[in-house]
């Protein structure tokens, strides 16, 4: 279905095109901690209060909760939905609906896809003080180059906490705080064009944040973050592995990615793990840079900062991500909405329109970024006739902990097929560990790949 944006209120100042930024003024950068919070969202509430002021206080976690544990439970478990939107009266809420989550009630509406809106809780925008500190100095210093590939005189905090671009944002999200590593054991379903869902894959992730990491024995100078996958199920997959390396400079080479196969006993280095490269980890229904809703190089798009909006999203998603069986979870033709929880958050808007010259099978995309977490929570992608193919959502929930909230869970509807997948939930495992030691800088190598293979 070609789908229109609908008019966005624009901020002053803020529609750019250009690749290419600059720091702000230190005037502008002021207002960081008074009328902004220390990582730039609007410290204020909305005009009737349904996204309530920043306080700066963190979230309560419930009795239930230990700290190191790797599962957390919601801290407002007894709270009922304010509003549930359903396609025959999405109407009444367009101006707060995506166009994907319009998209969605109009395809499965009658089928009982809806929308259930909960409080909205802050519960992002929570890091230790060298974090805000570094934001302050990143708001006057840091920079893009290379037409948006390369980051530069920054410090590890948000890079850009008054954004005048789109790819500003962007990076924004692809350096989001949410502790320095983390682990996690998980599973990805994808649900055919019959309404089974199919165990696209188990395993383990382990993600080195480098860009917030100052210990050189565990980072890679340079590098924004290293990724590792251990595949054990399903039986065809079971032991491959992936690493992934993405720096902050992606002019020198860019991404680097390796795969161990099984069946060939060997390391190779796999330059397909990225940009539109069709991901058997989701069953093949998302491209690589589709993971995190976004993730890797910038160059492929020219990147325009749209505006501000108040959406309604997924948020403080805790018991999809941590308890949520299949059997709750899946549904034929999408999530079990009793289990999806929406809230009403500002997001920046940014739209993606593939490069002349460029190659890539999404022809457009929108990612809606939630303002306190810098992450991306929902997205749009469009086909090369511009119809709206595919919808993407992340599921985040706080991480009492460290403090941040994490992006963990993700996936996207396929409007074009009918079939949908979810990736990322862990109900059978110890969810999300960030009390781990962490895992040494040669983990993260092809020879590390190498010496942990089958034999």
């Amino acid at each position: 279905m070609q789908l229109k944006m609908k008019s966005i209120a624009l901020l002053s100042g803020l529609l750019f095109t250009g690749s290419a930024a600059a720091a702000v003024s230190p005037e502008e950068a002021a207002r960081l901690g008074q009328d902004l919070t220390p990582g730039g969202a609007e410290k204020a509430g909305n005009a009737d209060g349904a996204i309530p002021e920043w306080s700066g206080e963190l979230i309560t976690p419930p009795p239930s909760f230990k700290p190191g544990d790797g599962k957390r439970p919601l801290p407002w478990p007894d709270e009922k939905p304010l509003v549930s939107i359903t396609k025959a009266n999405m109407g009444e809420h367009a101006d707060k609906l995506t166009d994907g989550t319009q998209a969605l009630l109009q395809q499965y509406g009658d089928a009982g896809y809806r929308v259930d809106v909960y409080p909205t809780h802050r519960s992002a925008g929570h890091a230790p003080q060298w974090f805000y500190d570094n934001t302050a100095y990143n708001a006057t210093s840091a920079t893009l180059e290379a037409d948006g590939l390369k980051l530069a005189n920054y410090r590890a905090g948000v890079p850009f906490p008054i954004p005048q671009s789109g790819v500003e944002v962007m990076w924004n999200h692809l350096v989001r705080w949410q502790g320095t590593h983390y682990e996690a054991q998980y599973d990805s379903y994808y649900i055919d064009k019959a309404g089974n869902p199919v165990l696209a894959s188990t395993a383990i992730i382990a993600n080195e944040r480098n860009y917030y990491n100052p210990d050189k024995e565990y980072a890679v100078e340079g590098a924004l973050a290293m990724v590792r996958v251990d595949f054990s199920a399903p039986a065809r997959r079971a032991g491959e592995k992936q690493l992934v390396i993405d720096p902050t400079d992606f002019t020198k080479g860019g991404r680097k990615a390796w795969q161990y196969l099984k069946g060939q006993r060997r390391v190779r280095q796999a330059p397909t793990i990225a940009f539109d490269g069709p991901n058997p980890g989701n069953g093949g229904m998302s491209t690589y840079d589709d993971g995190f809703l976004f993730n890797g190089s910038p160059e492929r798009f020219d990147w325009k900062l749209i505006g501000k909006r108040e959406m309604y999203v997924p948020f403080n998603a805790n018991e999809l991500v941590f308890y949520a069986s299949p059997e709750e979870l899946v549904q034929p033709k999408f999530l079990n909405p009793d289990v999806v929880r929406w809230e009403l958050h500002r997001v920046w808007v940014v739209e993606a329109t593939l490069k002349e010259g460029e190659r890539h099978i999404y022809q457009r995309r929108v990612y809606y970024v939630e303002e306190d977490s810098w992450t991306a929570v929902a997205s749009e992608a469009y086909d090369v006739s511009g119809e709206l193919w595919r919808v993407g959502y992340s599921y985040v929930s706080p991480l009492y902990d460290v403090p941040s909230v994490a992006l963990i869970s993700q996936g996207h509807y396929d409007l074009l097929t009918g079939t949908y997948y979810i990736a990322g939930v862990g109900f059978r495992y110890d969810g999300l560990k960030t009390q781990v030691e962490q895992k040494p800088a040669r983990y993260f190598t092809a020879q590390g790949l190498s010496r942990s293979g089958i034999r």
